[in-house]
């Protein structure tokens, strides 16, 4: 199902050199790689004399020490958050510390949806509810930098606190774990809502910029097409999901089997839980009923 998206996983950088990946624009990876960050974090630096650092990442006193170099005594304005996963959040602390720049976010960590009874939120360590924002940004708010600006878009989906930001006037967004090169992202509920995620991307592929700078991999080019792309493969999820149903699948362990060939077993958890994602999504439309509340393990409903 995923054949249709061109996937670029031949992704080069080296932790801790700083490349220019875009005029004003500086890349800084992060040593962080696993099967939910591909190669690591890319921390992104932005601006000339002054600069803005977008997404910390990882709790690595080398990788801190790699971004400070790149910033090279310059004045950082301010160090924006895409998101509270700390993968992206690790290094703010010290980044702050060192810089006194204030931290951006939409918001502080929180689910998508409160918890049912009963149930467990499986990846709630990866997010980070130490942060406290000092600047709360708002969507189409606009941050001025040195010679630059940004605007800010809401993209809830991956996280309900997850923003992109807009390079205005350069035709490139960067994305954070909205949109990456490499795969597809991770959508877990109660974090994470599918609803939320698929009207993101639609607003997304509606924008001109060509050019996505994601949180883990390399560019994004022709961004809109890739967009559309995106959905595509999401909505075949969608219908195999639903088929799998109709076949007779009681759960969701059942409908990860039936759908998800050939998977990385280490990444069974992640399928399970996008799988969730969808059905939550079917349910509230109406495709799909459910006898109580869902559950990774339990019966979860049938295809109205």
């Amino acid at each position: 199902m995923a054949d249709d998206i061109p996937f670029d996983r031949d992704f080069a950088a080296v932790p801790g050199v700083a490349e220019e990946v875009a005029p004003g624009v500086v890349r800084v990876l992060g040593p962080n790689p696993g099967p939910f960050t591909f190669t690591g974090t890319c921390t992104y630096l932005i601006g000339r004399d002054e600069v803005m650092i977008l997404d910390p990442g990882p709790d690595s006193a080398p990788h801190v020490a790699a971004v400070l170099d790149a910033v090279g005594g310059r004045r950082v304005s301010h160090i924006l958050l895409t998101h509270t996963h700390r993968d992206h959040t690790g290094a703010l602390a010290a980044l702050k510390a060192a810089t006194g720049a204030p931290v951006v976010a939409e918001g502080r960590h929180r689910p998508a949806r409160p918890l049912h009874e009963g149930e467990t939120n499986v990846l709630d360590a990866a997010g980070d509810r130490d942060v406290e924002p000092d600047l709360l940004v708002a969507d189409e708010q606009s941050i001025a930098g040195d010679g630059f600006s940004l605007t800010a878009l809401a993209t809830p989906g991956h996280t309900a606190n997850h923003m992109a930001f807009v390079l205005d006037g350069a035709g490139l967004i960067f994305v954070g774990d909205h949109v990456m090169a490499w795969a597809t992202s991770v959508v877990a509920p109660p974090d994470g809502a599918m609803g939320d995620y698929m009207a993101s991307l639609r607003r997304l592929g509606e924008r001109p910029e060509q050019l996505y700078l994601p949180g883990h991999g390399g560019p994004v080019r022709q961004g809109p097409a890739f967009v559309a792309r995106y959905l595509r493969h999401r909505e075949a999820r969608e219908t195999a999901i639903l088929r799998a149903l109709a076949r007779g699948a009681a759960s969701i362990p059942d409908i990860v089997r039936m759908i998800y060939i050939g998977l990385d077993p280490r990444l069974f958890g992640a399928a399970g839980l996008s799988t969730l994602a969808h059905l939550e999504d079917l349910v509230a439309r109406g495709e799909v009923e459910t006898d109580g509340p869902p559950t990774l393990s339990g019966l979860y409903g049938r295809r109205t």
